[in-house]
């Protein structure tokens, strides 16, 4: 991989990983659209790591308040609460992703099944987000609500559901704001990230560190950081609406190109 392919690569993931475009659907077609040689599962984490880096970094201080309020000072509050259900809310996806890591790396990565899930999610989370009420901030997020959000990630494995897609899907059927909807499924992408990262670490150190992988995982890094504060401010006055009509866009697209490259 090229300096260049990688510094596609990085932004691809730091877009991707927040907007819910799918940014696993995103790494896994570019290679297939430019005749670029595939990266690899190592090479996507240690992308996702980068975004990692991201959400540390721009919610560092919720992180360290929700930590200090449940483990520190072992407090009964609702931001003690909310770390628990951070937690157990990551359990469905990592176990998803430990089961079904061969499907993930194998069949799961054919495009005309990634183009089919971004337009079969983009249009759910259409139709849910234009007609979800707009009730429920952050600390009114209860245990039963963080553990269907989590159930709803688990769905993620499969390139195209997209995990900020599916978390934000889940969050504005349940009545979160769309803001809060957008925060909680940030937060929880701490964890399973760091899992993932952290399961990948022996592959990822096999792979080698250059200047290329250097360059995608900051620029996944950066990208990610202000992609994060992008779409809170967006999603204060608009709706889902251009995510969705983006997934249909490049899923249809790629149906065509699918079949028009058939031998």
């Amino acid at each position: 991989m090229t300096v260049f392919q990688a510094l596609v690569m990085g932004v691809i993931q730091g877009l991707g990983e927040f907007l819910p475009i799918s940014s696993s659907a995103h790494l896994v077609l570019a290679p297939w659209v430019f005749g670029w040689d595939a990266p690899g599962l190592s090479f996507d984490v240690a992308l996702h790591m980068g975004t990692l880096v991201a959400v540390v970094a721009y919610f560092w201080r919720d992180w360290v308040e929700l930590f200090s309020e449940a483990i520190i000072k072992r407090r009964s509050t609702k931001k003690a609460s909310l770390f628990w259900y951070l937690l157990i809310a990551t359990i469905p996806g990592a176990l998803a992703g430990y089961i079904l890591e061969e499907q993930a790396a194998t069949v799961f990565r054919d495009p005309l099944l990634i183009a089919t899930m971004l337009i079969i999610m983009g249009l759910i989370l259409f139709l849910v987000d234009r007609r979800a009420a707009n009730r429920k901030e952050i600390t009114s997020i209860s245990f039963s609500d963080s553990l269907l959000i989590g159930l709803s990630q688990a769905f993620a494995i499969i390139p195209g559901v997209s995990r900020s897609g599916v978390t934000m899907t889940a969050g504005r059927a349940l009545g979160l704001t769309r803001e809060t909807a957008a925060r909680f499924s940030f937060l929880l992408s701490t964890p399973i990230i760091f899992g993932a990262g952290v399961m990948q670490l022996k592959d990822i150190a096999a792979a080698g560190i250059n200047l290329a992988f250097i360059t995608g995982v900051v620029t996944s890094a950066v990208v990610g950081f202000l992609a994060i504060g992008f779409l809170l401010k967006y999603l204060t006055q608009r709706s889902f609406a251009i995510f969705a009509w983006y997934r249909f866009l490049i899923g249809f697209a790629v149906i065509v190109l699918f079949y028009v490259r058939m031998p």
